[in-house]
């Protein structure tokens, strides 16, 4: 893992809320997911602002979403200076989750 996804990972494991870092999905594997609500966390490094490689990103994004799942990217930047700000992103997206009836 990346520092900046180290960094996340200690704070989403503080969540208690079965996410997995390094998660297969399909052809994929997400840098973290939480199956049961049906959430990716991708950390994007700088490589993701080249043009092929936000292209990639597209792609992988609607094939994620083709099998029911949401994706939230955050940047390098954002993952490293503010990992507690992106776990309450991420508890308050699995929450909204199991309100609506996915996930447990």
């Amino acid at each position: 893992m990346t520092l900046p996804e180290k960094k996340l990972w200690d704070e989403l494991r503080k969540l208690d809320m079965n996410i997995r870092r390094q998660a297969p999905i399909g052809r994929y594997v997400a840098d973290f997911a939480c199956h049961a609500a049906s959430l990716v966390i991708e950390v994007d490094g700088p490589m993701h602002d080249l043009p092929d490689e936000q292209l990639r990103d597209l792609e992988r994004t609607a094939g994620l979403r083709s099998q029911g799942y949401q994706v939230m990217r955050v940047p390098n930047e954002v993952a490293l200076t503010d990992s507690y700000g992106v776990a309450e992103r991420v508890q308050a997206t699995i929450l909204e989750a199991r309100s609506r009836g996915k996930g447990r």
